[in-house]
């Protein structure tokens, strides 16, 4: 049977109902293609020998790009190679110079990835802060690689792939000393720009003055694109192609323009970026390249330098594009002009829960447990009580801020679930990102047992967002591509002290709990949330007041919904002296579960509060270790109050009034 909730990836429609493929008389399936199979941001640490970089991108198969840059501290030059002129070849973007061979740069491409070989500029063992790798694979719709040999007569054309008008052409002659030509589709078909210098857009008759077609894009006769017997590659981007997603019509990919604007400025794109390419195309400014697996640093296209943090201009990326920020030239000078290329951010549903969620008990805080890519929520705590339980930290709001020092991991921003206190990014226990292993703590004494849960961002489980509050009652927009069931948000910013808001839509409308308290569901009206309404697959509501829209304050907002087979939100009842079976729909038990009770404060001896159980603890027949998320004291191990059932979870007959009493409810969040 054909599981609509886990979106096999082979099938997409049949025709005759939106999307064509296999029609009710027989043809051919149509596969569908997110920008996860098409684009990777894979970091890595370099071992100055070769190594197998496993990023999921089929080029031996499909073909594309490799850019590879290294960060700190050294700064190497910017490695380019690609499937159409053949491994071990490689130009720079940084320079003038034509194709180099060097065996040991990348040495061959395969259906996962590519490999790197010893070369010290794609493999330096003593570069701390390591390798970004960014893949391009080619696909209709996203890229293109031509190579070609020049003419010299204006007018020529090029053919190419791409199935789509092209909104961004970068052109290479491979053979010797020449800059790299760029037409974007903003600043037209009478400039150019040169990827390799910071120097304006410039007007001159490279592309004949004619715009590219969907099956073909125009030269004029200057050597630096078309000269006569010289061969060129050209990397051809689409722009705004709708044939991606689950519906096939999603767009991953645009090249457009905005206008600084001396402050605080968001660009909508429709979707939320991963990666950009931004350059001030009115003056001579750096080609910036940014990504999410670099918070909000960037690395300068046009040099070989080391990366640079936020300050240069760059504010993240929001659930409808990116922003800037400040008045300088860098992103967002008051009337200038930037040309940017964005890619949309990994949004593929997931088919198993271990694809987005994992829990890790470890002996050291500074233990380094999951590939970054797999990270966008980080919660650590210690089983031995803990001053700032539970620490949360996310990729949104940045889990890397500084570069330049030479280290290998980055301070984070950190928000604790037991506390009203504002975000912190110094101090003891902070959370920092390693350049391939993904989040740990330091500065956390041994003698404990770590906690460490990870959780991925996937259309129909889990999304991330962050806003600035205005006290107006409105509505945020979110990537969930589900109504959310479960609403918890932080002010960042408030200094005097914010709870941690929740909604969920098992309350009644205008209920809110409190993550950091014991509070029942209460009724704020329209305080804190704005009706159930606004709560749909793109948007969530606000209220007018504080604890939730304080003006110019900071917020962020986790975005839960229950997936078939890989999470759960919901309520049971209390049934005193008995078991309650909890049937979440999975196939193998709950590796999480996290309850409150939702209509009566316990305090006492069974002081109510969220729990929160795990399979890296044990949920097991016996006694279960619990932690209290809102508090500070050591978990609890021995207690029978939950045992492992097939389909979800039991609370057990012993369990106290705060999980298990009759005429009690309980509200519950379990990952499989």
């Amino acid at each position: 049977m054909f599981d609509l909730n886990k979106k096999e990836k082979p099938f997409t429609s049949f025709s005759g109902f939106g999307g064509g493929g296999l029609g009710l008389s027989g043809g051919v399936t149509k596969q569908l293609t997110y920008v996860d199979d098409v684009f990777s941001t894979y970091l890595y640490k370099g071992t100055s020998s070769s190594q197998s970089i496993n990023n999921g991108i089929d080029l031996a198969g499909e073909g594309g790009l490799v850019w590879i840059k290294g960060r700190a501290p050294t700064g190497w030059q910017h490695i380019l190679v690609d499937t159409e002129r053949g491994a071990t070849k490689y130009l720079m973007t940084n320079a003038t110079t034509g194709e180099q061979a060097a065996p040991n740069t990348v040495p061959s491409f395969s259906s996962t990835g590519f490999a790197t070989g010893s070369d010290n500029q794609v493999s330096y063992s003593s570069e701390t802060a390591g390798f970004a790798s960014w893949t391009f694979r080619k696909q209709k719709g996203f890229l293109d690689i031509v190579t070609y040999t020049g003419n010299d007569t204006a007018g020529r054309t090029v053919a190419h792939n791409l199935g789509s008008v092209p909104g961004m052409i970068i052109v290479k002659y491979i053979g010797g000393t020449s800059d790299w030509r760029v037409y974007h589709r903003s600043t037209g078909n009478t400039k150019i720009l040169a990827l390799n210098t910071a120097d304006a857009a410039q007007t001159y008759g490279h592309w004949n003055n004619t715009t590219p077609t969907s099956t073909h894009f125009t030269l004029g006769d200057s050597s630096t694109v078309n000269g006569s017997g010289r061969t060129f590659v050209a990397y051809v981007f689409a722009h705004d192609n709708t044939q991606f997603g689950t519906d096939g019509d999603e767009s991953i990919i645009k090249c457009g323009s905005y206008t600084g604007n001396g402050g605080t400025n968001e660009i909508n794109l429709g979707f939320e970026a991963q990666w950009l390419i931004i350059k001030d195309s009115s003056s001579a400014t750096n080609w910036f390249l940014v990504n999410n697996m670099m918070g909000a640093n960037s690395v300068v296209a046009d040099e070989s330098s080391v990366e640079v943090d936020n300050s240069y201009g760059f504010d993240g990326f929001k659930s409808t594009g990116f922003a800037v920020k400040s008045n300088n030239n860098n992103f967002n000078g008051s009337g200038h002009t930037y040309i940017y290329m964005a890619i949309r951010r990994p949004h593929k549903p997931p088919e198993l829960a271990t694809e987005v969620f994992n829990v890790i008990a470890s002996d050291s805080p500074r233990t380094a447990v999951q590939r970054p890519e797999k990270v966008d929520m980080y919660w650590f705590t210690k089983t031995g009580g803990f001053s700032d339980n539970l620490q949360v930290a996310d990729r949104v709001r940045g889990f890397q801020s500084t570069s330049t020092n030479g280290d290998n991991a980055y301070t984070t921003p950190t928000i604790f679930t037991n506390s009203t206190n504002q975000e912190r990014t110094s101090g003891n226990a902070i959370v920092q990102q390693d350049w391939s292993g993904g989040p740990f703590v330091t500065g956390v004494s041994s003698g404990n047992t770590f906690l460490n849960y990870m959780f991925k961002r996937a259309p129909g489980f889990f999304d991330i967002v962050t806003y600035t509050g205005n006290l107006t009652a409105r509505t945020i927009n979110h990537n969930l591509s589900a109504i959310p069931e479960l609403v918890i948000v932080k002010n960042r910013t408030d200094t005097g002290g914010a709870s941690w808001s929740t909604w969920t839509s098992y309350l009644p409308e205008g209920y809110a709990l409190l993550l950091n308290d014991i509070q029942q569901g209460i009724d704020r009206g329209t305080q804190y949330w704005n009706t159930n309404s606004t709560f749909t697959t793109t948007t969530f509501g606000l209220g007018n007041q504080p604890p939730t829209n304080q003006n110019n304050h900071n917020f962020v907002g986790y975005l839960f919904a229950s997936l078939a087979g890989i999470s759960k939100i919901g309520t049971y009842s209390g049934n005193t002296g008995y078991n309650v079976n909890v049937d979440c729909g999975f196939a193998a038990g709950a590796r999480f579960v996290m309850i409150k009770r939702t209509d009566a404060e316990v305090t006492g001896t069974n002081s109510s509060g969220w729990y929160l159980w795990d399979t890296a603890r044990g949920i097991e027949s016996g006694n279960d270790p619990y932690l209290l998320i809102n508090k500070t004291d050591s978990q609890v191990t021995n207690t029978d109050y939950i045992d492992p059932l097939s389909t979800g979870f039991t609370v057990t007959s012993s369990a106290p009034s705060s999980l298990n009493v009759s005429g009690g409810t309980y509200l519950f969040l379990a990952i499989a």
